[in-house]
């Protein structure tokens, strides 16, 4: 279907969605994230792409196959698209698809004892969230939970920040602090808290047994009494008068520590 109109009804969905006014569906910009999208078998309920990009032969087999998938399609013209897209330059395709199954009882089921997990509390850069998102993947953390006032890991610039890695972790938002902590607990799950004073090293940590890597927002970090709910706490060291470091570099750096101690291979 050629779309001529702003106010056509299908971009007005697909602003709504951008602007996370719509609960149940995730707004998916550019291609390679459009096929990762269909590649992590999310359910594709709208496809929106422009003239230009069909024309580019690799571009148009991947737009047929996930016009095949989707229940409505939709081609504008570059400037229409311009109306709906997130970035300040159209990446020539908008994605509409079910958002993943994001609960407790999904992670409940997964996740044992000797699991990798990472808490995001409180993080509110949609980037540093999409950031370590892929980072978590990439060590083989077995999932990321997010608390209250994080923010979302399928919006928009976290999507893009994390490249497909949250369509494939498994993530349980929302929860709040305490009951993440009280969680942990019940599996046998080591909860580590990163802190500028954390008693051990990022090597002092056993990293094999079960942890979950607890990161606070970068502006104030985690509290006294967020830290002490906590088994232990663990530092980076560093050199010269850096204060901290950001909360994606540091959670690089922790991960692959943890991959290290559990015999990483690519």
């Amino acid at each position: 279907m050629q779309i001529t109109s702003r106010e056509n009804s299908l971009l007005r969905q697909a602003r709504l969605v951008r602007d996370g006014k719509v609960d149940d569906l995730i707004f998916v910009e550019g291609l390679r994230l459009a096929e990762e999208a269909l590649r992590s078998d999310l359910k594709i309920e709208a496809v929106i792409f422009s003239d230009e990009l069909f024309r580019k032969e690799r571009a148009a087999k991947s737009i047929g196959q996930l016009s095949k998938a989707s229940t409505r399609v939709g081609s504008v013209s570059e400037k229409l698209l311009e109306s709906i897209s997130y970035t300040k330059t159209p990446q020539g395709i908008v994605v509409l698809a079910r958002r993943p199954a994001s609960t407790f009882e999904r992670m409940n089921q997964l996740v044992d004892k000797k699991s990798l997990l990472v808490v995001l509390h409180q993080i509110n850069n949609p980037v540093n969230v999409g950031a370590i998102l892929r980072t978590a993947e990439a060590a083989g953390a077995a999932g990321v939970i997010t608390t209250k006032n994080t923010s979302d890991p399928l919006s928009p610039k976290s999507l893009r920040g994390a490249m497909g890695s949250a369509f494939r972790l498994r993530i349980w938002s929302g929860a709040d602090y305490s009951e993440v902590i009280d969680w942990c607990n019940s599996k046998g799950i080591a909860t580590v808290c990163a802190a500028a004073t954390g008693d051990l090293s990022h090597t002092e940590v056993n990293w094999r047994a079960g942890c979950a890597l607890i990161l606070g927002p970068e502006s104030s970090g985690l509290t006294l009494e967020e830290i002490a709910a906590a088994k232990m706490t663990v530092r980076i060291p560093m050199l010269g008068t850096v204060e901290s470091l950001n909360v994606s570099v540091a959670a690089g750096i922790l991960l692959y520590e943890a991959a290290r101690q559990r015999g990483f291979k690519d």
